[in-house]
């Protein structure tokens, strides 16, 4: 990879960032299958739009559609923060 790029978990991510999936983390098995059919996949550029004051969920918008997901969701989605 070029430039600045960081590599950190969706869940680390504030509102007005943009960050393309990675992939994603060991702990996160269970979620990878649901999180590919929701567009989540590796290339994908995704912004966060909304965090929840405890932090879940976080709203992202992904390929025009915008998504909640949990905390845990979040932390298994590894990204590179653009």
């Amino acid at each position: 990879m070029i430039g600045n790029d960081e590599m950190t978990t969706l869940g680390e991510l504030q509102i007005g960032d943009r960050a393309r999936v990675a992939g994603f983390s060991q702990s996160g098995g269970g979620y990878r299958r649901k999180l590919l059919s929701l567009g989540l996949t590796p290339g994908a550029t995704i912004d966060i739009v909304r965090v929840a004051p405890m932090g879940d969920p976080v709203e992202i918008r992904v390929r025009g559609s915008s998504l909640s997901l949990r905390k845990e969701e979040a932390a298994a989605l590894n990204v590179e923060k653009l």
